[in-house]
């Protein structure tokens, strides 16, 4: 999701603005391999009513191509395949291993996924560190019967959100002695993120409108993607969950730099972008996978053999903020359940 155009305790957090502001303008573990079947959760999908027909429709065959950002692309998890280089696409991403699941090889499958991309990206070139990425959407065709897209964090800022809150965080913390507020503690504080995204007057807060701003801009490239591949099944691929429900667990990863609240506020932010995506996706006739509900207990404050997206400070082959290897193949788990219904 992080933009990529060119390219504890309190010393933790400090530590982490830094390597935020890097990762911005932008797994460890797996091997190539096939993902078998994975059995249905109630919130793996959501269908809107006129779509009955095709969820009760057999898997579809290719040909498939994957849209998408850097949760798509899966930056820097080994190995990276693909050109431009810059994308950071990984072999086995959750689209790559889609693909696997469902037999379709060669022509019958494209990932043209980049890291860094945004809604814009998929009409235009994006030029990257390392080539330009030509525009995704190019990759449609009226052939074309299978879709995944993963966009709209970009859209919304929402990785400025994180490194901005994580500042916030960080003076609020240092300024009230670094005790009652931090991660773990009472999350009954007021949040000095809140406080800096809340709208005068009241009303939706900064974050909120730039989430809905965005939501404009998929529900866009759902309908272009429709007209560029109408007997396409389209299937909007939501973020996986950065934060645990209780920020408590993320004590030992943050430690006392990072209240609590301020977890909590990064938290309902992200279940808003994933909410905007469930609603477009329903109001395009296309089906939303919700890899945030799958994720859970896996997000980058579970323990190394356990978490899904790398913390700030990430293992070898990962990046912060994103999948790893073991993320991409709970992403590639949920999109197979909702592609064979």
């Amino acid at each position: 999701m992080a933009r990529r155009r060119d390219g504890g305790g309190t010393a933790l957090v400090a530590v982490l603005l830094p390597v935020l502001l890097a990762a911005a303008g932008c797994g460890a573990d797996g091997g190539s391999r096939a993902v078998p079947p994975a059995p249905p959760s109630d919130g793996a999908q959501q269908q809107s009513p006129g779509r009955s027909a095709a969820q009760a429709s057999p898997s579809p065959a290719g040909p498939y191509v994957a849209l998408g950002d850097s949760y798509t692309s899966g930056l820097k998890v080994p190995p990276q395949t693909g050109t431009p280089a810059g994308c950071a696409r990984s072999g086995v991403n959750y689209p790559a291993l889609v693909a696997a699941g469902l037999g379709l090889t060669g022509t019958g499958f494209r990932d043209v996924s980049c890291s860094g991309a945004r809604t814009g990206d998929l009409t235009a070139p994006q030029r990257t560190a390392d080539g330009t990425n030509p525009p995704q959407l190019d990759a449609l065709a009226g052939t074309t019967r299978l879709v995944t897209v993963g966009i709209g964090g970009n859209d919304a800022g929402f990785m400025d959100v994180v490194t901005r809150c994580a500042q916030e965080s960080l003076r609020s913390t240092l300024a009230a002695g670094g005790a009652t507020a931090a991660a773990g503690g009472g999350t009954g504080a007021a949040s000095a993120c809140r406080a800096v995204y809340a709208a005068a007057g009241g009303g939706p807060d900064e974050v909120q409108q730039k989430v809905a701003a965005a939501g404009g801009k998929v529900g866009a490239v759902l309908a272009e993607i429709h007209r560029r591949a109408p007997s396409a099944r389209v299937y909007v691929v939501g973020y996986p969950a950065l934060l645990p429900a209780d920020p408590a667990a993320c004590r030992a990863t943050l430690g006392d730099g990072f209240a609590a609240a301020d977890l909590a506020f990064l938290t309902e932010k992200q279940q808003q972008l994933n909410g905007m995506l469930r609603e477009r996706a329903a109001a395009a006739g296309a089906v939303f996978v919700d890899t945030a509900a799958v994720s859970a207990g896996h997000d980058m404050c579970a323990g190394e053999g356990e978490r899904w997206i790398e913390p700030a400070l990430p293992a070898a082959g990962g990046a912060p903020l994103h999948p790893n290897a073991r993320g991409e193949r709970g992403m590639a788990e949920a999109v197979l359940a909702a592609v064979r219904g």
